[in-house]
């Protein structure tokens, strides 16, 4: 294929090739010279014109197919456009030539086609370049349609829309001709050329103005006919035709006015009245019409008005949101118009009026739901109610009139029916997509929309009620807050009209309405509502037969409220269910005999009543057993079961009574029988076996004699066909925009669809679709579905024996049965056996014997073959589940067979459809049938099939299947690859674009193929390249194929090779198709190509794109933009500005299909998380430009409408200030949803930058480092807009934005609440901003607000008050929560604040006092927070305390619940129990830790003002106990109170951290530690936790599975932390027993005191019950898991190498400090003897750290891991146990062999020595040497160690070390003990002054050097002062020369480097201080060295005079204060 990469055509490779390779060279070719061309210079291509048009002409007369013959014409026309021109005429004359060839064979037809298709594009290219030859060019081709057949009509069309798009005004000549072609075309039988003819007169009326002025009606009249019997395609284009010709003639008066004098204008209301026409009247003419009508016959074609409604969405949306505003009065009223008692014909039966009725729907949503912004929204919605308004005035008139002769008839008033319902289901679905953003439209008492809606609750039409009941649903879920109030109301009503038979139905519809959307609203209703209505039910019911008039509808009305009821969920129902199921005992006759004397006795209306009422108890119930699952006990289904059996007698008797009673009683007993079949349908069939039989019985007859001749194919086939299957079945299946009116069309003439008014019980149950009104079916349908349902169900659980006779029953009804009806009885037949298979897969069961098979097997063949191809693809399915339940290889390979030898044979279209997709269907179940022959076979036939180019239907048949055996047959497939893509491709090259399904079969096997194929396609073999290349081949293909459903196939197989190959995929050109397919603006509501199943396939393609590359992709939009602007319409120029981001955002503003926005959604995340960082300025702007809308709005919205026209004008001057034009505002009125994506959005950025660095949130840092570079960008640099977001989305009148807005305040706070304010020292950035969130949060406590918003802000600030109830309970749990969660949180930030305070003050003090003002500031701001808590603290921790009480008890297991209080807690009612639990796990664990805080913060001292004050600070000690337990009063004394609340708060964390669930939040543990760490913080709950061994041990074991089980540093140092507070708590407690025992005891037996602490007198430790034990556990544990070498047994292991450092991280780092430092206490709750058995543990370790840790660092700084090592041995070391007598001798045996250990770290021969830090095993011997007591380390041998040790590191080469050795040493030698300082001294001292006296010599280089001089010198001097009194003379001798020779003098000064100069100052003054004291030494010495003396003396009169000048250097800058430096002193 390389060799196709030329600018000619490389013929020797071409002719080279095969056939079919030739045609695949060509295309490649063209392809390539299509991108190559215009980039190529004008010289190159002018040089091979000649030859390359020669090429191009000549590939004409090869028969080119569609697609190569497009791209010959398209590579014609660049070449002439950008070379030389003068050729092109020769080239246009062959052109003519080839098509006026009288050759007819079709072999020629493609070449004749291809010369139209070139004149197209030339003409279009070069346009008025080719001056007049137009007129020949097109009479030619014009002639040439005369006798083409279908394709050559659909190419001429699409070749003269090329052409008149091409010339523009000067192709008026010929406009008349072209029309009246057209027109012919526009009512062809093929579809294609209808669609084809659309186009070309969409081009047309461009330019020809006749079309919409003086030929308008017959424009009008031809569409009309073009709808008659046309397909989804054909309706699609021409009602695009029709919408955008009318909305010319309405909108182009004036500029042709003054060219045709005889132009008439056009006005709105004749535009209407046009479409009105069509609609009312279908297509036939005028005239025609009247006589028809005259005989009652016609009926407007559905096909028709279903073309028209599109038409009218067309024209609107043309014409635009703004004009639709303007008038929107007239449209509406023309629209409702339509559906008015003024044209009868239209309505005049019920599935007409509801076929109508869904297309005026449909009308409104798309104008005022798909165009409109939200205020307009509401302005349409008040403009609704007034005209809702106006017809109840007519209603009520009629009504009231009481005078018979005037009153109106009957009709008239249910005549306005159908206009009301269309009225509310609008007004309902518009306030259901507003959301709370409709709240001004409610409270608007001028408009009055709750009181007309509840007003129509009593229409005397039932269908207008039930639409009011629906319209009160939507608003209850848009606006939960009112769900209450309207339940009361229409309760209200209901009681006080029960005498009136529409109130009761028709509140009684409102109520079971509203209840149905309580489960769609968050907060719930309040629980006493429950009751109230069961009582209002059953008082219905009771009082039933108590007046006959009203008795039916009080029947219904009260099951139909208890069935309501019912899905409020098992919380409420289990308080009525005794009572319900009484009712449903007595409404059933207890025996058969009863049944039997209440057929004796009924008449119609008693039956009708009583049928009525069982319907709705078998309603009741199923809404029971659906909806309250949880309550299904035994006991319960038990109770359930009596009435079943008589329920089942009576279905029996059903028949029978039809009979006696006639119609009447006909519709009560379908839905008797609806109901009961949809109740045994969801009840385990086990309960119900006894009635098997006769149930079936039934069943078998509803399904085989049909009442009607309903066709019901359409219901039930779809579910039961694979949907890949139904793509077969043409656009009406598939989900289309249009989805809502198209469903008419799919059913028989006698329905229109489902409607409310068929079952009201379907009001309250949830909806399938967002806020569409459901939609249940005729009742004579909808019991054939349940039926099958029913059947499936039963026939997998009868006896095998009894399925053969059902089977056998079945086949002999349909063989009895003729014509049409056997077609229904086959269908419900096949759908109620393909459900049962379904069932026995499911459950594994097997289908039974032989015969039961054949039976079966007779069953689906007949289907398979059946004229309806629904049903074909049904029995195909059905057939491959029925291989799958019997799973017997031979049995399916038997299946197999029998389709071979029908499709070798049968010659039909019908057989050959059915069988192939058999073949396929059968791989589906059985995941491929393993034997290779039988796919060969199987695949074989397929490929002829396929090639049968005279049936397209059978191609693309054979070819779906054949891709679903690609897909299923796995790697198997492999050795068919090649030939299937080589067989696609051909196929895609030569299939006429007219036969879209073939080439969307072919889409889907490129896709099995590419999946196939996979990874591989990755490889770089020749095979592989090759597949490859075919691959993109066949996708270049179809992208380029006109139907939408091929292009989405193209794209989803480009994403496919995306995801296998992203190398070879040209990103660029995808991209730009994907962008330009979203973006192209065409006419059509929803946003771009009308093809919701494109759209999708774009987006998800670009979701999986940007998952990747996501900035490419933006780049390549942006680029694609502005290269192509011409193409661009005007609207889309903004995505220059804006950027794909900002056209997918307002693309999810317009698009209405959920799957789509998600997938949008999706796609902006995914390039918000890769880009939000770079882009963050433009990601910003987005955000708020479409947050910056609701700021508009709210300014709106409250405005009254009169005023409406005026505001819109205001608002959008506002609006235009940022652009030239309203259309360019780049999002002009974004919906609520929308902004709370933004919102979510700008979440988001925020963790973006988190995770980005800190300079995001550090102002100093990131104004740097914008400075360095200004392209740089910070998120706090932004933050006033953040601020602004937020504050606009939560002052915003949605709730869910206002909920958005307040999570992103909560977040901004969060994130920026510590960022200081650089300029103003002391103060946070975020201060200035505090009116902002003020004004924010303000409105979220208005009594008004919902609770879940309220809840949300008070996590931002806190404080409201009570509100009346009207939501659940819970949601006041929920709320009072979340109010004391935000008060705990104030207060611990209080508390925490004023500590760090302190701190900082104390170190304050330490440093300078210059910082008091500014300390003053800081803690006036904590202590002022910690004022406003203090103040309510007293009430608030008893609410804190009231919370945790309920928690615990909350927590408790279920075994318990008997226990709890029964009428709940503080907090929660114990009905709403369950709802109330999340809401405590939300908010417990800040309540406890604030609550710890409190407790703490009062010492748990409890001021009680009748007791006095009682002071429990000291704990009770043993002494105290026991004098007051007789006396004690029965009043809790403060410490049970104090005991209870201990016990609480360690109950409560204890419960939650030994289990807590693996979703806990981290933020709980560790506040839950914290809470702990506080308690255990002040003395009395030490004392408990320290006197009760047990509960201490347990804590301790709590906390160590926690460090095991929670990785996270931050949990376990706040755990550790706990278990420090513990062990001290301990000590205490050893320490108080040992004081009051010595107290006690007296001093004089000190010897027989009893051994406090573990271990006692034998030293051993219980695991389980000694705290010891457990803390070692837990200190163990974290340090082997930082140092796995200090595991013994790892060490032995190879895996660990001893002596490699692991460097720690600085958490590990804390983490092991901080278990040192609890190791080193241990020993001190010990016994002596226990003490002995766990000290070499706790030296192990200690030394261990040490030696593992001690590695050098840069700085010379010791590592923490050491330091706080030789802390702990420290500690440990002088701990009073190594003192005392009893275990005096073995302390001294253990801690001489941890000296041993830490020497012999030095001697490791593995040469690690250098890796060693001396410094640190030094100071550990230092720490032995001083902290220990002198028999432990004056030993000789281990002396003599030691001292060899300090000899050689103060050899050390490296300054740090010598300096740090000479301070240890300067320890040592000062030590009090002699027998431990002398030998160090005499060893050491002699070199310390030899190495001084070196110093001479060699003066320091350096700060270091001169340190280690310095600290020498101090060494020194301390030993003079240390020696004995004769000594010290010697001494001072050999000191004083050393520093004299220090000195310098003047001139030798002034040269020195900064380290002498230095050593000179520091020996002068040592010199000064050491003359005065030993002035004796000192004057002989000066006497006998007179150098000295000079040396001595100059220095002296140098240093007078250098402090002169430093003093007046003094004077000129005083600031300067001293530093302090502080180190670390271990000793």
């Amino acid at each position: 294929m390389e060799l196709a990469h030329s600018l000619l055509l490389n013929e020797e490779a071409y002719n080279q090739l095969g056939e079919f390779q030739k045609a695949e060279f060509i295309f490649e070719w063209l392809q390539f010279l299509e991108k190559l061309l215009p980039v190529t210079s004008r010289a190159d291509i002018r040089e091979n014109q000649k030859k390359l048009v020669e090429q191009l002409t000549s590939l004409l007369n090869n028969s080119p197919g569609p697609p190569t013959r497009r791209l010959i014409a398209k590579n014609l026309a660049v070449l002439y456009s950008t070379g030389d021109t003068f050729s092109v005429y020769q080239t246009i004359d062959k052109c003519n030539e080839l098509i006026r060839s009288k050759d007819d064979s079709p072999s020629y037809l493609p070449t004749k086609l291809a010369a139209v298709v070139c004149l197209g594009y030339l003409y279009k290219k070069l346009g008025r370049i080719l001056g007049n030859s137009f007129t020949d060019t097109v009479g030619n081709v014009l002639k040439a349609m005369k006798n083409a057949e279908s394709q050559g009509r659909y190419e001429i069309m699409l070749s003269l829309q090329n052409i008149l798009n091409g010339l523009g005004a000067a192709a008026i000549p010929c406009h008349r001709d072209i029309y009246k072609a057209a027109r012919s075309c526009l009512t062809d039988r093929s579809m294609a050329v209808r669609c084809a003819a659309a186009k070309c007169l969409l081009e047309l009326q461009n330019e020809a103005v006749f079309m919409w002025s003086t030929d308008l009606d017959s424009v009008v009249t031809l569409c009309f006919k073009s709808f008659e019997g046309s397909n989804y395609d054909v309706r699609l284009a021409v009602s695009k035709l029709l919408g955008t010709v009318l909305a010319r003639a309405l909108t182009s008066k004036q500029t042709t006015a003054s060219t045709r004098h005889n132009f008439r204008r056009v006005s709105l209301e004749e535009v209407m009245e046009l479409l009105g026409t069509g609609f009312l009247r279908g297509s036939c003419g005028f005239l025609r019409a009247s006589g028809d009508m005259l005989k009652g016959t016609s009926s407007v074609s559905r096909d028709v008005r279903v073309g028209v409604t599109q038409a009218y969405v067309v024209l609107v949306s043309t014409l635009g949101a703004q004009w639709l505003e303007r008038n929107f009065s007239a449209f509406l009223s023309h629209i409702l118009d339509l559906v008015s008692q003024s044209h009868p014909k239209a309505i005049q039966s019920q599935t007409d009026a509801i076929g109508c009725r869904r297309c005026v729907s449909f009308i409104l949503q798309a104008t005022v739901g798909g165009l409109l912004g939200e205020k307009a929204q509401i302005a349409a919605a008040k403009e609704i109610c007034q005209a809702i308004w106006k017809l109840k005035k007519v209603v009520d008139a009629a009504m009231s009139d009481s005078n018979l002769e005037t009153r109106i008839s009957t009709t008239d008033v249910t005549a306005s029916q159908h206009v009301l319902v269309c009225a509310l289901q609008e007004l309902g679905s518009l306030i259901h997509g507003l959301g709370t953003t409709a709240a001004p439209l409610l409270q608007d008492s001028s408009t009055g929309v709750l009181e007309v809606v509840i007003s129509l609750v009593l229409h005397p039409s039932i269908s207008v009620r039930l639409t009011a009941a629906w319209c009160l649903r939507c608003i209850a879920v848009a606006l939960p807050s009112y769900v209450s109030l309207l339940l009361d109301r229409c309760i209200e009503r209901l009681s006080v009209l029960k005498s009136s038979p529409e109130a009761v139905t028709g509140y009684s519809f409102a109520v079971a309405a509203l209840l149905g959307a309580v489960k769609h609203s968050p907060l719930g209703i309040p629980h006493g509502k429950g009751k109230v209505i069961m009582t209002v039910a059953e008082d219905l019911l009771c009082s039933a037969s108590q007046n006959s008039r009203i008795s039916l509808q009080r029947t219904q009305a009260g099951w139909l409220l208890i069935a309501a009821l019912m899905t409020l969920g098992p919380a409420v129902v289990q308080h009525h269910l005794p009572r319900m199921l009484l009712l449903w005992k007595c409404i059933f006759p207890s025996s058969p005999k009863d049944l039997e004397t209440e057929k004796t006795r009924g008449d119609s209306f008693t039956w009708q009543v009583t049928l009525e009422g069982r319907a709705g108890a078998l309603c009741a119930i199923k809404s029971f057993v659906s909806h309250c699952a949880g309550l299904l006990t035994d006991e319960v289904v038990q109770r359930l079961l009596p009435p079943l059996p008589s329920a089942v007698d009576l279905l029996t008797q059903l028949s029978s009574i039809n009979k006696s009673y006639g119609n009447s009683v006909k519709t009560s007993s379908t839905a008797y029988r609806h109901k009961l079949y949809e109740l045994l349908a969801v009840l385990p069939p086990k309960t119900y076996e006894g009635s098997f039989c006769p149930v079936l019985k039934e069943l078998v007859a509803d399904l085989t004699v049909p009442d009607s001749q309903i066709d019901a194919s359409t219901f039930l086939l779809p579910p039961l066909c694979h949907e890949n299957d139904l793509l077969l079945l043409g656009p009406l299946l598939q989900d289309t925009d249009h989805r809502f009116i198209e469903e008419q069309l799919l059913l028989g003439n006698s329905i229109a669809g489902g409607s409310l008014e068929y079952d009201p019980y379907s009001i309250y149950e949830k909806v399938a679709k967002g806020d569409s009104v459901p939609k249940p079916l005729p009742p004579v349908l909808s019991v054939i579905s349940a039926a099958t349902r029913l059947f499936g169900v039963m026939f997998s659980h009868v006896a095998e024996s009894h399925r053969l006779q059902v089977l056998e029953q079945l086949l002999n009804s349909i063989k009895q049965t003729k014509g049409s009806r056997q077609q229904i009885v086959q269908l419900n037949v096949v759908s109620a056996f393909s459900t049962s298979l379904k069932h026995l897969a499911n459950c594994k069961g097997s289908l039974g014997p032989e015969e039961v098979r054949r039976s079966a097997l007779t069953l689906v063949m007949g289907a398979l073959e059946s004229n309806n191809p629904l049903l074909r693809c049904a029995a195909a399915e059905c057939l491959a589940r029925l291989a799958q339940v019997v799973s017997d290889s031979a049995f399916t390979a038997g299946l197999a067979q029998v389709s071979f030898d029908k499709l070798k044979s049968a010659r039909d279209v019908v057989s050959r459809t059915g069988h192939s997709l058999a073949l396929g269907c059968l791989y589906r179940y059985l995941g491929g049938i393993g034997s290779t022959q039988h796919l060969n076979a199987c695949v074989g036939i397929l490929y002829t099939l396929s090639q049968d180019s005279t049936s397209p239907d059978v191609q693309a048949w054979a070819l779906h299947s054949l891709s679903l055996i690609v897909d299923l047959a796995g790697p198997l497939y492999h050795v068919h690859v090649e030939p299937t893509l080589s067989l696609v491709l051909t196929l895609l090259l030569t299939v006429p674009p007219t036969y879209a399904e073939v080439h969307q079969s072919l889409g889907r096997c490129l896709n099995a193929l590419i999946t196939t194929l996979g990874p591989e396609l990755q490889g770089s073999s020749t095979t592989v390249s090759a597949l490859r290349t075919s691959c993109l081949l066949a996708c270049a293909v179809m992208q380029d194929n006109p139907d939408c459903l091929v292009q989405a196939q193209a794209i989803s197989c480009l994403q496919q090779l995306h995801m296998f190959a992203p190398r070879h995929v040209n990103l660029s050109s995808l991209v730009s198709c994907l962008c330009e397919i979203l973006l192209d603006n065409s006419v059509l509501v929803n946003l771009c190509s009308s093809y919701l199943l494109l759209r999708r396939a774009v987006v998800a393609c670009l979701r999986q794109l940007v998952q990747r590359e996501a900035a490419e992709v933006s780049e390549y939009a942006v680029a694609l933009v502005k290269e192509s602007r011409e193409d661009f319409t005007p609207a889309d120029v903004n995505i220059r500005e804006i950027g794909l981001e900002g056209a997918l955002l307002g693309l999810l503003d317009k698009e209405l299909d959920q799957r789509l926005c998600q997938d949008i959604k999706e796609t902006l995340t995914h390039m918000l998380t890769s880009m939000a960082v770079e882009k963050l300025s433009f990601w910003l702007k987005l955000c708020k430009d479409v947050l910056a809308a609701s700021a508009d709005f709210n300014t709106v919205a409250s405005v009254d409408t009169t005023q409406e026209e005026e505001t819109a004008k205001a608002d959008d001057a506002s609006v235009l200030t940022s652009d030239s034009d309203e259309r360019f505002h780049p999002f002009s009125n974004p919906r609520w949803s929308t902004r709370v994506f933004a919102a979510e959005c700008v979440c988001k950025i925020i963790s973006q930058c988190e995770n980005a660095g800190s300079a995001h949130f550090d102002i100093t840092l990131a104004q740097e480092r914008k400075q360095r570079d200004s392209r740089d960008d910070f998120l706090v640099l932004h933050l006033a807009d953040l601020i602004r977001m937020a504050f606009m989305a939560a002052t915003d009148h949605s709730d869910q934005l206002r909920l958005s807005g307040l999570q992103t305040l909560l977040i901004v706070v969060r994130k920026f609440a510590a960022v200081p304010e650089p300029e103003f020292p002391g103060h946070v950035i975020l201060e200035q901003y505090q009116a902002n969130v003020g004004a924010a949060l303000r409105p979220a406590f208005a009594p008004e607000t919902p609770p879940d918003v309220t809840a949300k802000a008070c996590q931002v600030q806190a404080g409201k008050e009570a509100q009346s109830q009207q939501y659940n309970e819970s949601t006041s749990t929920m709320e009072i929560l979340a109010v004391l969660k935000a008060w705990a949180e104030v207060y611990i930030v209080a508390v925490e604040k004023q500590k760090n305070q302190c701190d900082a003050h104390n170190h304050c003090l330490k440093t300078a006092h210059s910082a008091e003002e500014s300390y003053r500031d800081v803690t006036s701001s904590a202590s002022g927070l910690l004022d406003l808590v203090q103040a309510d603290l007293g009430t608030l921790s008893k609410l804190w305390l009231a919370a945790l009480q309920d928690f615990a008890l909350l927590t408790l297991p279920s075994e318990y619940a008997s226990q709890l209080p029964a009428e709940g807690g503080t907090f929660y009612t114990a009905e709403t129990i369950e709802n109330a639990r999340p809401h405590y796990y939300n908010s417990w664990a800040l309540i406890l830790y604030a609550t710890a805080l409190w407790l703490t913060s009062t010492g748990f001292v409890i001021v009680d003002p009748d007791e006095g004050v009682t002071n429990l600070s000291r704990p009770v000690t043993p002494t105290t106990m026991c004098q007051d337990s007789s006396t004690r009063p029965l009043v809790k004394s403060p410490e049970d109170v104090n005991t209870d609340r201990f016990h609480l708060i360690l109950g409560i964390s204890v419960e939650f951290l030994c289990s807590p669930r693996s979703d806990a939040a981290m933020e709980n543990i560790i506040a839950c530690l914290r809470a702990l760490q506080t308690l255990f913080d002040v003395p009395w709950p030490r004392s408990k936790i320290g006197g009760d061994q047990e509960l201490g041990v347990e804590l301790l074991n709590v906390l160590h599975r926690l460090i095991l089980t929670r990785e996270s540093p931050d949990i376990q140092l706040a755990a550790l932390e706990v278990v420090r507070l513990i062990l001290f708590a301990a000590q205490e407690h050893v320490k108080e027993k040992r004081r009051s025992a010595e107290v006690d005891d007296g001093a004089a037996e000190k010897e027989t005191l009893p051994e406090f602490g573990e271990g006692k007198d034998t030293g051993g430790l219980v695991p389980g019950k000694s705290l010891v034990f457990a803390t070692l556990e837990l200190c163990v544990c974290i340090l082997v898991r930082q140092l796995p070498q200090l595991n013994p047994k790892l060490t032995c292991s190879p895996a660990v190498q001893s002596g490699k450092h692991l460097l720690l991280s600085e958490d590990g780092i804390r983490l092991v400090a901080a278990a040192l430092v609890i190791l080193s206490d241990v020993p001190a709750i010990c016994s002596p003897e226990g003490s002995v058995s766990v000290l070499p543990t706790i030296l192990y370790l200690i030394v261990g750290v040490l030696k593992e840790t001690a590695v050098k660092l840069q700085d010379g700084q010791l590592p923490l891991t050491v330091a706080a090592s030789l802390q702990a041995l420290k500690g440990l070391l002088s701990s009073p146990m190594a003192r005392a007598e009893k275990s005096r001798t073995a302390w001294t045996d253990l801690l001489r062999s941890a000296l041993v250990t830490v020497l012999d770290c030095w001697d490791q021969v593995d040469g690690l020595i250098q890796e060693l830090d001396e410094v640190s095993l030094l100071t550990a011997v230092t720490v032995f040497v001083m902290s220990t007591s002198p028999e432990v380390t004056t030993i000789e041998c281990l002396q003599n160690r030691c001292i060899e040790k300090f000899k050689i590191t103060l050899d050390s080469k490296d300054p740090l070390v010598q300096y740090k050795c000479y301070q240890l040493l300067h320890s040592i030698f000062q030590h009090p003990n002699k027998t431990v300082s002398y030998p160090y001294i005499h060893s050491l001292a002699p070199s310390i002054v030899g190495k001084l006296q070196e110093a001479e010599k060699a003066k320091p280089e350096n700060a270091a050097e001169l340190q280690v001089i310095q600290e020498g010198i101090k060494v020194v001097t301390a030993l003079t002062a240390t020696a004995e009194e004769e000594h010290r003379p010697h001494l001072v001798a050999c000191l004083l020369p050393i520093l004299i020779s220090f000195l310098l003098d003047e001139n030798a000064l002034f040269s020195a480097t900064n380290s002498a100069k230095n050593l000179h100052e520091f020996a002068l003054q040592n010199l000064m201080q050491i003359g005065p004291q030993y002035s004796s030494v000192f004057k002989k010495l000066m006497a006998s060295s007179p150098t000295m003396k000079a040396r001595l003396e100059s220095a002296v009169k140098g240093n007078q005079e250098s402090i002169k000048v430093k003093t007046a250097k003094h004077a000129k800058n005083p600031g300067k204060s001293s530093s302090i430096q502080l180190k670390t002193n271990f000793l």
